[in-house]
């Protein structure tokens, strides 16, 4: 599970701000915490703020320490690597409205238990960037039983001598051979297969990373099938009780494989269509999937992750949850994290969203709801509303009405707004 991700001097967020899923000591749903690894922990986070706030940038902050995760062992050699990928090495942004920040380290960093272990072991993984150049990366591990003491599996910074504790020798030698200055240890060593380094490359890549604000993404993602979906009939009925949790009226599905017009194309390809009930004649009525709602489709496409992340206990990241959703479809996705019934291998969520109708302590704890708010100097801040204070030091008591409160603007991270007056229309003097 994810305890905390700490990052800095990523794109609108200047200085360092943290996402922390450790469960404060207050009362409210107090079903809704989890004890792993003496943490009591959360299994769902949900970020608010203003457009271009930089909510999305949290997501991206993420995202982008995961990409660099999986693939930094193929960074240094440009020329050879886009020759036979096709791919660009993607440089980190920092904050770029001030001289200071954007020639500035960008540092990541998650505490997190690998629910792949049945140790309760924590680990504190992290690395900076400046450039295209890793100049710190670190790896620590604490013991169920060690209360606040990490040990160091390894350290690395620039200019200093390469710390790794409790490697091979051999293991010690090809990293420092094959090391450049733009890869990371843990990416390097999980692709010479050391097990302790693969394990932290596997926590990330086991972790789903969905942007539903990207239209390419969103039409993409519509496309995928889910595994097994075309010749597991199991699979196909899951899918369709899945669909009968928000649309009953899809009862199953047809699936074909179309021929291919070019022998060598090794991708398969099916045509694929929902059925659905006629009224009560019995009968059924065929709709290509892909005329289905964009919501419906958006909900197919987030099955894979869902079904994913559930099955493993790892941690899912949504941009735009509500796009395209009705608010009680989307209260019933946290509603499926928050049940131990269903969320038996403590899953979590983390989520944008605008839709106030999550924004309620019926629903969520104070330290479940998240706000990015950019002040005038375009730095953007993170926040819970456990950590709000007002003006006069007040914190959010947990009888409030926090979406009334929240949309008058008494916490912070909504949009500053103005009349549209540049939209009036034109007068005879005008003419």
């Amino acid at each position: 599970m994810l305890i905390q991700f700490n990052f800095k001097n990523f794109k609108s967020f200047r200085d360092e701000v943290s996402l922390d899923l450790t469960a404060t000591k207050i009362t409210e749903h107090e079903d809704h915490v989890v004890e792993v690894a003496n943490d009591k922990l959360l299994k769902v986070a949900a970020i608010y703020g203003a457009n271009a706030s930089g909510k999305s940038n949290a997501h991206d902050a993420f995202e982008y320490m995961t990409y660099y995760v999986d693939e930094s062992f193929n960074f240094g050699d440009e020329d050879e690597r886009r020759r036979k990928t096709g791919d660009v090495y993607v440089k980190v942004t920092p904050f770029l409205f001030d001289e200071e920040s954007r020639n500035a380290e960008t540092t990541f960093e998650v505490f997190y238990v690998d629910n792949t272990e049945d140790t309760g072991k924590t680990y504190q993984y992290g690395f900076s960037l400046k450039n295209d150049e890793v100049v710190e990366e670190w790896l620590y591990s604490k013991a169920k039983t060690a209360r606040n003491k990490y040990r160091t599996i390894f350290y690395r910074k620039k200019g200093e001598e390469l710390e790794m504790n409790g490697f091979s020798k051999n293991h010690v030698e090809n990293i420092k051979a094959s090391l450049n200055k733009e890869s990371l240890i843990v990416s390097l060593g999980a692709k010479l297969r050391i097990t302790k380094l693969k394990k932290v490359r596997d926590w990330f890549l086991n972790n789903e990373i969905v942007d539903f604000g990207d239209p390419g993404e969103n039409y993409f993602l519509s496309r995928v099938l889910p595994s097994g979906f075309v010749d597991k009939r199991e699979v196909q009925n899951n899918v369709v009780e899945y669909f009968a949790s928000f649309d009953g009226a899809i009862q199953d599905f047809d699936i074909e494989e179309m021929q291919q017009e070019d022998e060598k194309e090794q991708n398969k390809r099916f045509k694929i269509d929902s059925l659905h009930k006629m009224g009560d004649s019995g009968k059924m009525a065929a709709i290509p999937l892909k005329q289905e709602s964009s919501g419906t489709l958006k909900m197919f496409a987030l099955y894979p992750s869902l079904r994913e992340v559930l099955d493993h206990g790892s941690t899912l990241f949504i941009d735009e949850l509500n796009a395209r959703l009705h608010p009680l479809l989307v209260r019933n996705i946290i509603l499926t994290f928050l049940s131990p019934e269903i969320n038996t291998q403590n899953a979590q969520l983390v989520f944008t969203t605008h839709d106030i109708w999550q924004y309620s302590n019926e629903l969520l704890r104070r330290d479940e709801i998240w706000m990015v708010n950019k002040k005038r100097d375009g730095v953007s801040e993170l926040y819970s509303l456990v950590e709000f204070k007002d003006e006069e030091g007040n914190k959010v008591r947990r009888d409030e009405a926090l979406a009334k409160n929240y949309l008058t603007g008494n916490y912070g991270a909504i949009p500053a707004l103005k009349p549209m007056k540049m939209l009036k229309g034109r007068t005879e003097d005008d003419e």
